[in-house]
């Protein structure tokens, strides 16, 4: 085995890679800019049997408001769409989005159906999360006192972990083929979630369950200020069906958090991803919050 180093953008460095073929399959992690993935696409098309792309659950027209399955409506990009096509709207879609549905487009004009396989995950959670969301609810949980947990606490949640997402695309490279909506079953809740945070880390922290109208009515940043946080029911209405039947498997959550927080602790990364700034509610405003719902419930 040998590593051949180069720039995913650089067509050159890519079309390298036919030199040290044939190859058994791609899986591309770096697909973002519709015209740079079909060029890489193009490039390997006949020196690879199978591309698998990660993609994610923003392509959805739908997403975050209505229940999603494989066959809902995904957002118009070209294969050839520049960097920023589309745009933002709140609570969506997304230039993200439309761009990873370009992405898939070119992968799917490039290997046809029957060589390739469509990944979207929702939200992926595990060891090494550089956005910060999970490591942002460990450090609040360490801190202890009354903690905002928001919306219903029986809510169901699907956060994949990485490595089972990592575990499902070798089983598409080695086969599976297909558009796939890759997210844990649903089984588990957020207080699940924020009870095992609670645990891993220790804490002498009281939970303070808050509904989602009083958060929205404060302006409180949903997905931001409040990591995970979705008060659109579509948001944790994902189908992940037809990937389970293809072979995906998904750890509990409580073994994402607890090999979160050993990575924290042990190796006490710096995580400087520009999104990590967005994260979190200030102390001050939490305590607000927690107040004003007081005040409001006499």
């Amino acid at each position: 085995m040998h590593s051949v180093r180069g720039d995913y953008t650089d067509v050159r460095d890519v079309a390298r890679l036919e030199d040290h073929g044939p190859w058994d399959a791609v899986v591309d992690t770096l697909a973002f800019v519709p015209r740079e993935t079909l060029a890489v696409a193009q490039a390997l098309k006949n020196s690879v049997t199978r591309y698998v792309v990660i993609s994610t659950v923003s392509a959805y027209e739908g997403w975050p408001i209505e229940p999603l399955t494989e066959s809902s409506a995904v957002l118009e990009c070209p294969s050839d769409a520049g960097p920023g096509y589309g745009f933002d709207g709140n609570p969506g879609p997304s230039t993200y989005g439309f761009g990873k549905a370009g992405c898939e487009r070119a992968v799917m004009e490039t290997f046809g159906a029957s060589r390739s396989a469509i990944l979207r995950p929702g939200v992926i959670l595990g060891p090494h999360e550089y956005v910060g969301r999970l490591p942002w609810w460990l450090r609040r949980l360490e801190r202890g006192g009354q903690v905002l947990a928001p919306g219903n606490p029986g809510r169901p949640i699907h956060p994949v972990d990485v490595r089972d997402v990592a575990n499902f695309a070798l089983t598409c490279a080695e086969g599976a083929t297909g558009t796939f909506n890759v997210t844990a079953p649903g089984t588990e809740t957020f207080q699940d979630f924020l009870d095992a945070c609670a645990e891993t880390v220790g804490a002498n922290a009281e939970l303070e369950w808050v509904p989602d109208e009083f958060l929205v009515s404060q302006g409180i940043r949903q997905r931001t200020e409040i990591p995970l946080w979705r008060a659109y029911a579509g948001a944790w209405a994902v189908d992940s069906s037809a990937a389970r039947a293809a072979g995906l498997t998904t750890r509990p959550i409580a073994e994402t958090v607890r090999d979160t927080w050993e990575w924290l602790t042990e190796e006490q990364p710096e995580l400087d991803n520009e999104r990590v700034a967005e994260l979190g509610i200030a102390s001050e405003r939490e305590a607000e919050a927690l107040s004003g719902l007081k005040e409001l419930e006499r």
